[in-house]
């Protein structure tokens, strides 16, 4: 029986962040299941749009690649989301899905990096190892996307399950904001900090938003508030411990493929 794995992510028009996370990230999937065919599909149409546009690149949507693999005659689909929360991006891959499970005999949407509370443990354990040596009046802060869905209290529980630690989420689109981190940082006397994209991508939001020397980025809002900066530009995908915990889901995906029978 033909079986595949459909890794879907937001995507990113950056081609080196690209290959760095996405494809790392496919790559470690195709070694681990070697029984499986490694399929992309990204969930912007946005970017979609910009890489046929700028650099005639073709990716497919979710239902695209659902289609492709109908047609070649595969039975057995792994969706493995690279998404870092249960979002909307998530629910555009479940929706479309939806249409297409009378064409396989197997089809499973695996979940994305914090599903359960140990995914939350090992994302912080991920963090830990990708982060920089913290001196001491030093913090770590991390740039989450946000979301205008119910589940952007992931990364209110994310900061909350790191408030023993000199490390802070705040988030681009929701809470917990910069602002209130900023005078979390001012009551702990901090007097630098690290700024990490929470991300899968080090993209447009790493780098305009919180890296840049804009009048409004993270970087300069810090600095005005007479903290110091340091920017690292790494998104999650890079990082070896992330792209385990998205194996770990294909590996309980194919658990629940197996007791079905």
């Amino acid at each position: 029986m033909k079986k595949a794995i459909l890794v879907v992510s937001f995507g990113t028009s950056y081609p080196e962040t690209r290959e760095k996370t996405i494809e790392a990230c496919e790559k470690r999937v195709a070694q681990e299941f070697p029984d499986y065919t490694v399929f992309r599909a990204f969930t912007s149409n946005k970017i979609i749009k910009k890489l046929k546009t700028r650099d005639n690149m073709h990716i497919n949507t979710p239902s695209q690649a659902l289609n492709q693999l109908k047609e070649l005659g595969y039975k057995e689909v792994i969706i493995q989301s690279l998404h870092i929360i249960s979002g909307g991006e998530f629910e555009k891959i479940t929706a479309q899905v939806e249409k297409f499970k009378p064409d396989f005999d197997s089809i499973i949407v695996s979940q994305p990096l914090l599903d359960s509370m140990e995914d939350y443990e090992k994302a912080i354990e991920a963090i830990r190892h990708q982060m920089p040596p913290l001196k001491e009046q030093e913090a770590l802060i991390l740039m989450g996307h946000g979301s205008k869905h119910h589940a952007f209290s992931s990364y209110a529980c994310l900061d909350h399950m790191l408030l023993n630690e000199p490390i802070y989420l705040c988030a681009v689109e929701s809470y917990p904001a910069l602002d209130q981190v900023i005078e979390r940082l001012q009551q702990a006397d901090i007097k630098k900090a690290h700024l990490m994209p929470f991300m899968l991508v080090a993209g447009d939001h790493a780098t305009n938003d919180m890296a840049s020397d804009d009048e409004d980025s993270w970087k300069s809002t810090l600095e005005q508030a007479g903290i110091q900066t340091e920017c690292h530009l790494q998104g999650l995908g890079e990082n070896p411990l992330i792209q385990a915990q998205f194996i770990d889901h294909i590996f309980m995906a194919i658990e629940r493929v197996k007791a079905r029978g």
